[in-house]
């Protein structure tokens, strides 16, 4: 597909959804604003992760990290799986796993670009 086709498929897509859509996509975008929740989430990209993994992973307590997996469940951003005593998170939605992942990539790229320094420089 073209790129101003996808463009156009894009634009279609964003007018077609109604004002509550587009407040719950404000959410979304809010609750992975903050950094703390942003990290919970990329800890639950790759794989499953129990509360007291990320905790010790991300170096804070796993009193908050389950306040903020409260609130990402209720957003839809994370998914619940229990195994026995044990409750494990993750991405289960490849819309937000898609996204998440390229704006990894996006931000690595630019990271090196910045280190490479500007294309034909000696």
């Amino acid at each position: 597909m073209r790129q101003s086709g996808r463009r156009d498929a894009m634009r279609a897509r964003a007018t077609r959804i109604g004002d509550d859509q587009v407040v719950e996509l404000a959410e979304m975008f809010r609750l992975m604003s903050d950094p703390t929740r942003l990290r919970i989430i990329l800890a639950c990209l790759d794989h499953a992760a129990a509360v007291g993994e990320m905790a010790e992973r991300l170096g804070i307590s796993a009193s908050l990290v389950s306040h903020h997996l409260r609130l990402l469940r209720a957003a839809r951003l994370l998914q619940a799986d229990r195994r026995g005593r044990q409750v494990f998170y993750a991405v289960g939605d490849e819309h937000i796993r898609s996204m998440l992942t390229d704006m990894v990539d996006h931000v690595a790229e630019g990271d090196a670009e910045v280190e490479s320094g500007p294309a034909g420089a000696a």
